[in-house]
């Protein structure tokens, strides 16, 4: 799971500029905004904070060209996302990507118009653009073989019998 304990850690959020007000419960911040809760990373042009509902259940919207995600995953690795428009909501530990959506996860990739992305049960729903082809694209890559897989696979002896090899098509 991407950094469970990120989960139970405050949320920092430091920018050049703030705006908070105390009855709505509700604060922008602007200019190269940094948003920190653990591993947990979001870089934004200007992010905006509805805690209205209580705390545990802040909407944290950011927005950039584009805005990014990135948060250790407990097994090693790193999950790293980019879009216009990313909402963080804290009591469902979601993240929807909108506007040139891309997730990253390991070797492989998603992109699309809209991505909505659990970050505890690392589950992903993607959604094409309208306008152009309207489609979702997945990238996985091939795993990358060690060394050590190299030299544990037997030498195969290369001689091949010439009447067990098939027959090629000679015609010019």
């Amino acid at each position: 799971m991407a950094g469970k304990e990120d989960f139970t850690q405050a949320i920092k959020v430091d920018s050049k500029f703030q705006f908070g007000d105390g009855k709505t419960k509700k604060s922008i911040f602007r200019e190269d905004v940094h948003i920190n809760q653990g591993s947990l990373n979001v870089y934004a042009d200007e992010v905006e904070v509805d805690a209205s509902k209580g705390e545990g259940n802040e909407i944290f919207i950011a927005t950039g060209k584009p805005a990014k995600y990135t948060q250790q995953q407990e097994q090693g690795g790193s999950i790293e996302a980019s879009a216009n428009r990313i909402e963080y909501r804290r009591d469902l530990r979601t993240l929807t990507l909108e506007g040139d959506a891309q997730l990253k996860q390991n070797n492989s990739s998603v992109k699309g118009e809209s991505i909505v992305f659990n970050m505890e049960l690392e589950q992903i729903v993607a959604q094409g653009e309208g306008e152009k082809s309207g489609r979702v694209i997945t990238i996985f890559q091939p795993s990358k073989k060690s060394a050590a897989d190299n030299e544990k696979k037997p030498v195969e002896n290369n001689i091949v019998n010439p009447a067990e090899q098939p027959k090629q098509d000679v015609n010019p």
